[in-house]
Order: structure tokens, then sequence, then C-alpha cells
């Protein structure tokens, strides 16, 4: 292009302009720059640099102007999840990439140890109790003590001991097991969850209010009524109450009550109607039954709050032991309420 000089500026293409303006920054920055282009875009702006010939300070400043009015109006730069993965993989491995990206996406949590503390102990007990004690210990020593305490609290005991019995014999755990199990994590359970999650969101709704206190409960429901009767019916149905547990059995009250803390029960039952207590009485010994009439009335008032909190203990307990068919929780609609 020899001798001629570049001064209409209107003539200018855009790989001119990021040639120019990559020639105009100086050597370092430019390599900054560059660092962060892929290799078709740097072969064509070499091309375009090497053939640019002469230009004008007055093209220079102008295409100076126009980039810094641009970056400044906040609509011309456009941050995107791939863009910003794209920039990130120029500079860092792509290990170190996947971490952060995960980090912005989320949900709730940085790493997937971080997300599996997300994740409802109920659901993450399901899973783990078809895994390795080996696997489970590995999980439980990474998620953080209380999270892993609930875990713990609902798996099968036998099961529970064995995993225990492995944490306390983890010394370090080899990084390669850890990244495995990881892995494993991320694409089986993770993914699955994202599946499950897709079941009726009735049933969701229903879980989620029965783990409400009663007033945001009634208070959400009623406002749910007004605004879709039809769903709101559909929850009522799906939610399983304290009261619900007179649907179950003789021998499932019994096989529920030595499943529970003595203390959590005295609590729940304050709460309860008299013919929920009597179901409760009614399937102990005398003596026993006595006792307990008498912790009732000698924990006096307590609150509203500490009462609910046992039942809901009570009722989780009552949906494990029906998951795993040791009681019978007869349904709240007739047809599957049971007859004896």
């Amino acid at each position: 292009m020899g001798g001629r000089m570049r001064e209409d500026y209107r003539s200018i293409t855009g790989p001119e302009k990021s040639a120019i303006l990559l020639m105009s920054v100086g050597q370092d920055q430019a390599a900054k720059l560059f660092s962060h282009l892929d290799d078709e875009e740097i072969k064509e702006i070499s091309q375009v640099m090497a053939g640019l010939g002469n230009v004008s300070s007055n093209v220079v400043e102008r295409l100076f102007v126009e980039f810094a009015e641009q970056v400044s109006s906040t609509g011309s730069l456009v941050g995107s999840m791939d863009s910003t993965q794209r920039m990130l993989s120029k500079i860092l491995g792509e290990e170190r990439v996947g971490d952060i990206m995960e980090e912005i996406r989320g949900p709730a949590g940085r790493t997937m140890w971080d997300k599996l503390a997300n994740v409802n102990e109920q659901v993450l007990a399901n899973y783990l109790k078809n895994e390795y004690p080996q696997t489970v210990a590995v999980i439980l020593g990474k998620i953080g003590q209380a999270h892993s305490a609930k875990v713990l609290a609902i798996l099968p005991e036998n099961f529970a001991m064995e995993v225990v019995m492995r944490m306390l014999r983890i010394e370090a755990v080899n990084k390669d097991i850890e990244k495995d199990v990881e892995r494993v994590l991320r694409t089986e359970f993770m993914s699955n969850l994202a599946r499950t999650n897709r079941r009726d969101s009735h049933e969701t709704m229903a879980e989620i209010f029965t783990h409400l206190d009663r007033a945001t409960e009634s208070r959400f429901l009623s406002a749910l009524e007004e605004r879709n009767k039809d769903s709101s019916e559909k929850i009522r149905a799906l939610m399983f109450t304290f009261e619900d547990l007179k649907g179950i059995d003789p021998s499932g009250i019994q096989t529920l009550m030595r499943s529970c803390d003595k203390d959590k029960m005295t609590l729940a039952l304050k709460g309860a109607s008299e013919e929920l207590k009597d179901l409760f009485f009614s399937n102990m010994s005398e003596r026993a039954a006595k006792l307990l009439r008498e912790d009732m009335q000698a924990s006096g008032p307590v609150r509203l709050k500490e009462v609910e909190e046992a039942q809901q203990v009570l009722i989780t307990s009552a949906k494990d032991l029906a998951e795993r068919g040791e009681i019978v929780i007869g349904g709240g609609s007739g047809d599957d309420q049971l007859v004896f």
C-alpha cells in the first residue's frame, strides 16, 4: 500500500480498526490482547496489519475516541457465559476454567461439594444408600458436619455404621479417588437430580409446604387458593400432615414409636388431636402411656415452632419407614384408605 496515507475514516473496515488499535497500544498491551483471541482471529488481524500502510494520526485519534465511547456506552460490550469461558480458556487451563464457570453458574455452590451441601438430605441419602460405604465416607467427609449428620441419620443403620467405620479410618483420601467420586457425582447424581426435579410440581410443592410452619403454610395455601383453586386443592391432597398418621395401623404405629426419639415424640404429641394421642397411647403398655402423659404435662408450655419441628421429625420417619416397606400409610383419599 506504500505511500498512500489512510485519511478517510469511513472507509476503514472492522478488522482494520482492530489492527490499528493493536498497533497503537504498544507491544506489551498488544501481546496481552492477542492472548484473548483465537487462532483464526489472530491470523486475520495479522494479515490486515501487514497490509495497513500509513494511517494518519487523526484517523488513529478518531478510532480511539469511537472506541472509548463504545466501551463506555453500556450496550456495546456483551459479556455472556460463552464469551467469558472462551476468554478464560485462553489464559487458564481447561480444568481451572471449568471450576470457575461452575462457580459462576451455581446452583448455590462453588464446588461439587458445596452443591451437595444444598441437596436435601433425604434425596442425598436415597442416592448414597446404593453406593459403596467407602464412597459415601469420602462424600460425607467433604460436605460439612451438620449436613452429614442429617444424611447419616436417614441411612439404613447397618450401612450407616459401615460408613462411620470408614470415616474413622480415612487418613488422607487419595486425590484421584476424590476426583473419581466427584466426576461420578457430577455426571450421575446431578444429572439425575435434574431429571427427578421434573416430577409432578404439585408433589414437590406439597413436600415443601409440609416443611413450612403452620402459619406460613396456611397463608400460602389461602393465597394460592385465590389464584388457582385447582392447584391449591391438589397440593392440600398431597400434603402429608402429622394428623395423617391416624391412617397407620397399630403395628405401624409401634414400629414408628420404636424408631423415634422419645423426647421428640413427647413434644410432637403435645400438639396432636386427642384422637391421635389416643392412637399412640393405645399402642403402648399402660405403664409407658402413663409415663408419656406425665412427661407431656411436666414439659409445661412449649413453643409452637418446637412442636411443629418435632412433628416434622416424626413425619419424616414415617415416610422413610413407608418407603422401606416397613409400615403402610393410609392415604388421605377414601379409595386408598386402609380398612382393618
